[in-house]
């Protein structure tokens, strides 16, 4: 009686356990590994690493609209905490993004102007316009371009959204939460890379003047909003 009980329990358990870590995300320690290494390489056996930025306004450098502040906006802070680490590395990096643009718009023009820059990396950031699409279409659209790259063998990273200061951030099931839930879940289903702006952002929700110092208008960061995404970023290149 006592094998009978055990054996199922034991399945149980096994199947858990699998089903567990096949919906993880990326490990920042592991995910990248390989291609640190050649960042590490020196001139003249390295090559040129290609880092994609795809996404809205957000990635783009829009702070006050219409003004472009590029070399502030995350992409641009990431080369550089890139470059401090590696100095030896060529590095690339190349946005791909258009203010205003959903994933819909983003998955479209996917081919021609992401996977032609042959990344090593990819980053997705749309949460924040996604918003006006349902969960289900930007759910499809992040899908097919998350799977178009690693079919290409690419590294993905997803960005969950940057704030938006007239979201009401003490609703839990709020619009840009219900975005980052999805943008986990799909980190998870394809155990790609994810950098959780909207929870970098957690220690500012509760007071909107604290969170409004770190906003160049209600949903585009400054340089210190920018300089949060940053930092997470770059942990997946320690």
């Amino acid at each position: 009686m006592k094998t009978f009980l055990f054996l199922p329990l034991f399945l149980f358990s096994l199947l858990a356990t699998c089903q567990n870590a096949a919906s993880q995300t990326a490990n920042p320690s592991t995910y990248l590994r390989d291609l640190k290494k050649e960042m590490q390489v020196e001139w003249p056996k390295n090559r040129t690493i290609n880092i994609v930025f795809h996404g809205h306004s957000v990635p783009a450098g829009y702070f006050k609209t219409p003004e472009v502040n590029t070399l502030n906006a995350y992409p641009a802070l990431v080369l550089k905490k890139i470059k401090n680490q590696y100095p030896s590395a060529v590095v690339n990096i190349i946005v791909t993004a258009i203010g205003g643009e959903n994933s819909e718009q983003g998955a479209h023009r996917f081919d021609d102007d992401v996977l032609t820059h042959k990344p090593d990396v990819l980053f997705i950031d749309y949460g924040l316009n996604d918003r006006r699409l349902a969960l289900e279409e930007s759910y499809e659209a992040w899908n097919s371009m998350i799977q178009k790259a690693k079919n290409q063998q690419i590294k993905v990273i997803l960005l969950s959204p940057s704030p938006d200061q007239r979201v009401d951030y003490s609703n839990p099931d709020n619009e840009l939460k219900k975005q980052t839930d999805q943008i986990i879940r799909l980190a998870e289903e394809h155990q790609v890379g994810l950098v959780d702006s909207y929870k970098a952002f957690d220690f500012l929700y509760a007071k909107k003047k604290k969170l409004k110092k770190y906003m160049s208008q209600v949903n585009h960061p400054n340089k210190k909003g920018h300089e949060l995404i940053a930092n997470e970023t770059i942990k997946w290149f320690r």
